[in-house]
């Protein structure tokens, strides 16, 4: 009973560092949501109209950030990383459980001798 509900808490951190890295996506996504409109129309705006120097310029760096913007890598790989966190904390405790048995082989032991 109470490793499953170490095991249910284990799931519940879990799910809400996903929640967490999910909405900080989420956040970017938007972000980048309403940036694009004014790219669309930056570009359609020096399409239309022979561009200045300045706005030569100006069109550069939206073109970088456009750029930008189509390589940036989603990280949906949240789930396999919180499953590695989990199996870590799991072979930790494991490990911990072994100690203690141990501890207590050996106490028993000391028990016995006396």
């Amino acid at each position: 009973m109470l490793s499953r509900l170490q095991d249910l808490c284990k799931e519940e951190e879990t799910c809400l560092w996903l929640k967490v890295a999910l909405h900080d996506q989420l956040k970017q996504l938007n972000v980048e949501e309403l940036a694009l409109p004014s790219m669309i129309n930056s570009r359609r705006g020096a399409e239309s109209s022979q561009p200045e120097p300045e706005q030569s310029q100006d069109m550069l760096v939206h073109v970088d950030h456009e750029a930008s913007v189509n390589q940036t890598a989603l990280e949906l790989s949240t789930r396999s990383r919180a499953l590695e966190d989990r199996e870590e904390e799991e072979e930790e405790e494991e490990e911990e459980e072994e100690e203690e048995g141990e501890n207590l082989i050996s106490e028993g032991r000391k028990n016995q001798e006396s």
